[in-house]
């Protein structure tokens, strides 16, 4: 049995950088939810239109995290 090296230290790297785009997208997402408004509302939240651009920020990180997730899923599972 031979182990092929750059392979296995490329799968490595694809893995921890999708880990980290993931992690830095959740963060994201959260941070625009709470300037959004949602949740508990810090005394600084501005109002109007900036919430409804937050919102929608905070919605496409969760939505980008989700199908990566999905992707990955999909990969593992056969079927």
């Amino acid at each position: 049995m031979d182990i092929d090296w750059g392979t296995l230290a490329g799968v490595f790297g694809v893995s921890l950088g999708i880990t980290v785009v993931v992690v830095v997208m959740f963060s994201l997402g959260l941070a625009a939810w709470a300037r959004a408004g949602h949740g508990e509302p810090a005394p600084d939240t501005p109002s109007g239109r900036h919430q409804k651009v937050a919102a929608i920020t905070a919605v496409l990180c969760f939505a980008a995290c989700l199908t990566v997730t999905a992707y990955g899923i999909d990969l593992i599972v056969p079927g």
